[in-house]
């Protein structure tokens, strides 16, 4: 389809290195130029409702709203939302925090015609000018302002931007015909790039389906049919073989605490120490990680009394969200989000480790506990319960597991 796009007669150079060459008659604008920016006001999760106001938080600009704002996953009552910023048709929303530079003032423009507010640690941008709400929203977050954005970001761990900085992102500002025109090509394009992209999650999800059938069959039953079976009073493994034994995570593997340096300490950043993080390993889709967005010094690292483990040693996440693992592919420590289990190999197997917690992830994630967040506590983690073959046997389910599911992992490499 693009293919069939035609150039535009004439170009300039626009000034901008991220937009290098535009058409002759299109306008390039800071985004100060054309409306008002403003600081979002607002509470916390815990004023949500059921029903109410809709509500835009800085993490559903992550996590929800990509380009457009149709509607919100949250509510505020009529009262609670007095104390927050009222948002109209075509106002954009930008997040002012995020975990790397990459993805800093993520922004969506809202398009719903009803009252609704968004909360704190929100910027937001009300048009004056002519500009069509849609287009808005594919400018202010496609590849050339998220480069613009990202020289603008400002912090450590958590990365920052202000309203003066966006004042001055460039934005190529065709004719309103134009940007309904582009907006139409958008739309079109991007509905069948969804459907696409559907599919193929639709295909990621059986075959995961199919994975997680193999390794539960394996880790829950062993490779035996006809092995004699034992009740083991746990709901994510009703029974387990006869002759396999119960451990305690603390009997079988020490568990390692997280930490993280001061963020306002430079020294203590961008060292070589591998730093991990719940968002790194979400990112990871393989049994092992050996790479993390963040690392940190050695001063970094003793400032913290955050603990360093070998390679061979598991990573769990205990918050936001429980449940994410993977095996350490090269020495690191982690964020206070995560906990190292090292196991003792003369007991366990770390491959086979892996696959208990693949299956038991759901278990995890119930025993999770808090008011203002859900974390896994050292405690209640050392205290789960597994029942474990011999460590002979253990290696025969790995090398099984790894021979049943190669071609799966590849389809879904493929899919991915």
């Amino acid at each position: 389809m693009t293919r069939a796009l035609k150039s535009y007669p004439a170009y300039r150079d626009s000034g901008s290195p991220w937009l290098g060459e535009v058409p002759e008659h299109w306008e390039v604008r800071r985004l100060g130029q054309m409306g008002r920016l403003s600081k979002g006001n607002g509470g916390s999760k815990e004023d949500e409702a059921p029903v109410g106001v809709p509500c835009v938080r800085y993490g559903d600009l992550y996590t929800t709203h990509s380009y457009f704002i149709e509607r919100t996953r949250s509510f505020v009552s009529e009262e609670t939302s007095k104390s927050y910023t009222r948002i109209v048709f075509g106002d954009v929303l930008f997040a002012t925090s995020g975990e790397t530079i990459d993805e800093i003032g993520k922004s969506a423009v809202n398009l719903m015609r009803t009252g609704a507010c968004c909360g704190g640690d929100v910027i937001l941008f009300r048009p004056q000018d002519d500009a069509v709400a849609r287009y808005m929203g594919y400018v202010l977050d496609c590849r050339s302002s998220a480069a613009q954005k990202a020289t603008m970001g400002r912090g450590i761990t958590v990365m920052h931007i202000y309203a003066g900085q966006l004042k001055r992102l460039l934005v190529p500002l065709p004719p309103v015909s134009e940007q309904t025109a582009i907006v139409r090509y958008l739309d079109h394009v991007g509905e069948r790039i969804d459907r696409y992209i559907g599919a193929k999650e639709r295909l990621i999800a059986l075959l995961k389906e199919r994975k997680q059938a193999i390794i539960d069959r394996a880790v829950t039953r062993s490779l035996d049919p006809n092995a004699p079976m034992k009740p083991t009073g746990m709901d994510w493994m009703p029974e387990a073989p006869a002759h396999w034994e119960a451990r305690r995570l603390r009997s079988i593997a020490s568990i390692l605490s997280g930490a993280t340096p001061d963020s306002n300490v430079s020294e203590y950043w961008n060292g070589d120490i591998t730093w991990i993080t719940p968002h790194d390993l979400g990112n990871n889709h393989s049994m092992y990680i050996e790479i993390s967005s963040r690392k940190v010094t050695r001063e970094g690292y003793d400032s913290c009394g955050t603990s360093l483990a070998g390679v061979g040693s598991l990573v769990v996440s205990t918050r936001a969200p429980i449940g994410y693992v993977a095996i350490l592919d090269v020495a690191a420590c982690v964020n206070q989000g995560c906990r190292l289990v090292v196991p003792d190999t003369s007991l366990i197997l770390s491959e086979y480790l892996y696959y208990s917690f693949l299956i038991a992830c759901s278990e995890l994630v119930s025993l999770g506990q808090g008011a203002t967040f859900t974390e896994l506590s050292r405690e209640t983690l050392a205290n789960f319960r597994l029942f474990l073959p011999p460590v002979s046997e253990q290696a025969a389910i790995v090398e099984h597991l790894e021979r049943s599911t190669a071609s799966i992992d590849t389809a879904i490499g493929r899919a991915r």
